[in-house]
């Protein structure tokens, strides 16, 4: 057996009101993998008639925010005009860069009936030349995304390169980002294309190399290896790292940013309500005290 894993990340739950999420990264002195630096798995959950997700609009800067569902449904509108619902397989990419607001809610249709959630939000961290850049927003259909299939596996290419096909989301450095299905004993090796490279188990259980990985925990692999991942049952993975992120960032709730100035001036641009505004949304997250 390989000692092909430098270090694992358990996901700790988060209390977030309407849901509770696995928050993998950042954790302690491990802020980021590649260009993530944000990784929240969310259920599954499942919410009765009348119930769902309802984010009221708020501000973000320096970053990219990148959600991807297996199951639900989540409508997305931001202070560029963006209107878009996102189902599983889609992915919803938004670039914040100087600034942009967004609100995240449950479909009215899905709100009308039972339903489950569950996927991956992600935060992408801008390089220091496009940590303010004009905010962006794109919206890329599950048909769009490269697929490759082996014995057993389906590997669908989120965004950047990986297994020779490359995701039409645009990224801002190189990334690596998969959503892995499995069925048990199918198995497929990782290459090293990336300076940093993580595996993460949704569901199921994994070996790395031979080295057990159990669902809930990020596996951090060590660099220039090559792995064989295989499923010891049934098993949904995420695959990301790219390049490491070009200098330390500073996460103060959804702000990111290289310098504290930058996050103390939308602070204050929050709080004086100079943000644009969600087009037809009132409602807004007021800035935390702390």
């Amino acid at each position: 057996m390989k000692d092909s894993i430098a270090y694992r990340i358990p996901g700790r739950a988060r209390d977030l009101g309407e849901l509770t999420v696995r928050r993998v990264l950042p954790a302690g002195r491990h802020q980021s993998v590649g260009p993530f630096l944000f990784f929240d798995h969310m259920g599954p959950v499942e919410f009765a008639v009348g119930e769902g997700i309802n984010v009221r609009p708020h501000p973000h800067i320096g970053l990219a925010t990148v959600t991807y569902l297996f199951e639900g449904a989540i409508r997305h509108h931001d202070s560029l005009g963006n209107d878009q619902q996102i189902i599983p397989g889609d992915v919803n990419w938004m670039t914040a860069g100087r600034g942009i607001v967004h609100a995240e809610r449950t479909p009215d249709a899905k709100r009308a009936s039972g339903w489950r959630l569950h996927g991956i939000q992600t935060w992408v961290a801008l390089p220091l030349a496009d940590e303010e850049c004009a905010p962006a927003f794109s919206h890329h259909a599950a048909a769009t995304l490269p697929l490759v299939s082996g014995d057993g596996y389906q590997l669908r290419v989120i965004a950047g390169r990986a297994f020779g096909r490359e995701s039409p989301v645009t990224v801002h450095s190189p990334t690596l980002y998969v959503a892995a299905e499995m069925a048990a004993d199918a198995h497929f090796t990782l290459a090293p294309e990336y300076p940093e490279q993580a595996v993460y188990v949704l569901s199921g259980r994994i070996t790395i190399d031979g080295d057990v990985l159990e669902a809930g925990v990020l596996a951090v692999l060590k660099p220039a290896t090559a792995v064989e991942i295989k499923a010891n049952e049934a098993s949904q993975l995420m695959l990301l790292g790219g390049a490491p992120i070009n200098g330390p960032r500073l996460i103060w709730w959804n702000f990111v940013a290289s310098d504290q100035a930058k996050i103390d001036a939308a602070k204050d641009k929050w709080r004086e309500q100079r943000f644009d505004p969600v087009p037809g949304d009132d409602e807004r997250t007021p800035l935390p005290e702390v």
